[in-house]
């Protein structure tokens, strides 16, 4: 080993022990203060902030579907104090042409959420089960129409990928997230794709009934409510959020910072809050969220090749 490398590997692995000492640590969200992502975010930035006995401070850096944070975070130093509250969004910006880079321009930290997709019609509708409404989709075509979060978004792609298992197409249309269920209930689309969180509310008072999760597990505020697999057509879409650092930071730094995260997702307060927002805690280390980024690049880039998104 050159004397060169070895002092070069000697000051990452002194780095990597020192962190993070040199001042507080900062975490990038892609999206507006106040949205679920924002809130979510603080909650795990605060409970960081003790295991790794310095501050995490959240800047917000949203626009362009999540381009601008991973850009600016993507191009920061590899030393562990600039991270970015990641989400399958990777995968759809770098698709969708809005990046320059994918998935590998980060080194995975750890999961922490998933929040789930659901099929949502009013109380009053016909349909009483998924497959009454993909059999009339099957039948009517284009005539139902069913509304998600906008083109490109996690419910739009969860909706596209829905319509390819069953065989059918709906009109897909777009709404900013505040709207969809405005729409739903105003009778201007027939079902919506859409968050449970966002659906808590409308099913309390008995004006929107679910019919299923586009996901991998029934969703724990709707234990009753079953996945689309279970009803037998092969869609499971999880929307995860996590943790991700600039390629290149040191194996040591991201250590610690996955476990200053698994504390802070394990603890009961952190569990309490994230079930009051409709999402669950889900963390998985960082080989293991790695391995998944991937899977999910691959499925994200085969729907948005169906729906005419995909561009790199």
């Amino acid at each position: 080993m050159s004397r060169f490398l070895f002092l070069a590997l000697f000051c990452l692995a002194a780095h990597a022990q020192d962190f993070p000492q040199k001042g507080p640590v900062e975490m990038t969200v892609l999206f507006p203060a106040g949205s679920s992502a924002d809130v979510t975010a603080r909650m795990l930035a605060d409970g960081m902030s003790g295991p790794l006995g310095q501050k995490v401070l959240v800047v917000n850096r949203p626009g362009a579907g999540g381009a601008i944070g991973y850009k600016h975070v993507a191009a920061q130093k590899p030393d562990g104090y600039s991270l970015v509250w990641n989400s399958n969004s990777i995968s759809t910006s770098y698709h969708s042409g809005q990046l320059p880079f994918d998935y590998t321009a980060f080194a995975p930290v750890a999961r922490v959420l998933v929040e789930s997709v659901v099929v949502a019609v009013r109380a009053d509708a016909r349909w009483k089960d998924l497959k009454q409404l993909l059999e009339e989709v099957k039948s009517k075509g284009k005539a139902v129409s069913i509304g998600h979060s906008g083109v490109g978004s996690h419910t739009h792609l969860s909706l596209a990928a829905l319509m390819h298992a069953a065989g059918a197409q709906a009109t897909a249309v777009p709404f900013g997230a505040s709207q969809v269920i405005p729409s739903l209930l105003g009778g201007h689309v027939d079902a919506v794709v859409q968050f449970p969180g966002a659906l808590a509310g409308p099913v309390k008072q008995g004006q929107v009934r679910l019919l299923a999760a586009l996901t991998t597990a029934r969703d724990s505020a709707f234990p009753d409510v079953p996945t689309a697999r279970e009803l037998g057509y092969d869609v499971a879409l999880d929307a995860w959020r996590g943790i991700a650092v600039p390629h290149g930071t040191p194996a040591a730094v991201i250590a610690r910072l996955e476990s200053a995260i698994r504390i802070t997702a394990d603890s009961a307060e952190f569990r309490k809050s994230s079930g009051n927002l409709g999402v669950r805690p889900a963390f998985l280390p960082a080989a293991e969220f790695g391995e998944l980024i991937a899977r999910d690049d691959r499925a994200i880039a085969r729907q948005m090749q169906l729906i005419g998104l995909k561009k790199n």
